[in-house]
């Protein structure tokens, strides 16, 4: 990451000149990595625009980058620094989500970890659960300098219909951690609290039933703190990685 804090970043991200490298070729969408500048301020992007969303028969259209963006605000309502700062705005093919890119080894990804970041693999799988992931694939668990954990690709979540498709079922069945339980509680009531600014946010990207569906799935782990095992059906994505 660089070296400013996320406040700055997330300015960065929104008011820089948003400057495009090339298209990222193994995407299901248009992703392009690129750069924003501003002044001597430089940060490495992930840029998806709108108009280059596949069209999905589950999702609504055009709403691909709003998950995104939607998908920060839940992991900065958690304080679990999972989701890179990711904003909403124009750019070269036209309005999309833009998020920093993170720095790592792309041989190592969840499969490889082997046991290792527990903790942070715990926040993940909540993540996950919470907001409905429905591409949860070993690559989108990134590991940067620092050995902090990060998640990407959130495109396909928040459906109001069960979606959760994750390779990571390494926790199924064990106790949630206290301290995990209480970051959920904190969120349940900022869920509540119509006069936070990030949920005002939140209620502006996804629908209705879908914000429903989100306070649905957080009620069903506070009741039952344990970490789920897979349900019927298809629970893995393809590929895993």
């Amino acid at each position: 990451m660089a070296e400013f804090t996320k406040e700055e970043a997330l300015e960065l991200l929104e008011e820089g000149n948003l400057e495009l490298d090339g298209l990222i070729s193994w995407g299901s969408n248009y992703t392009f990595l690129g750069k924003v500048c501003r002044e001597s301020r430089e940060v490495d992007v992930i840029y998806k625009p709108r108009k280059g969303e596949r069209p999905l028969w589950d999702f609504p259209a055009g709403t691909l980058c709003l998950r995104e963006r939607a998908a920060f605000l839940i992991s900065e309502i958690l304080e679990w620094n999972l989701v890179p700062p990711t904003v909403l705005r124009d750019g070269p093919h036209g309005w999309g989500s833009v998020q920093q890119f993170i720095e790592h080894d792309p041989d190592t990804h969840y499969f490889s970890l082997q046991g290792q970041y527990q903790i942070q693999l715990q926040q993940i799988v909540l993540f996950d659960l919470l907001v409905n992931n429905a591409d949860r694939k070993g690559g989108h668990v990134l590991l940067d300098e620092n050995e902090h954990l990060w998640s990407i690709d959130h495109g396909i979540c928040f459906h109001a219909e069960h979606k959760l498709r994750t390779v990571i079922w390494e926790f199924a069945g064990k106790p949630i951690p206290s301290e995990q339980t209480e970051d959920l509680q904190r969120l349940q009531e900022q869920l509540r609290d119509s006069s936070s600014v990030l949920i005002q946010q939140l209620k502006e990207l996804l629908s209705e039933r879908e914000m429903q569906a989100l306070q649905q799935r957080l009620r069903r782990l506070l009741a039952q703190p344990t970490f789920p095992h897979p349900g019927p059906g298809r629970h893995y994505p393809w590929p895993p990685v």
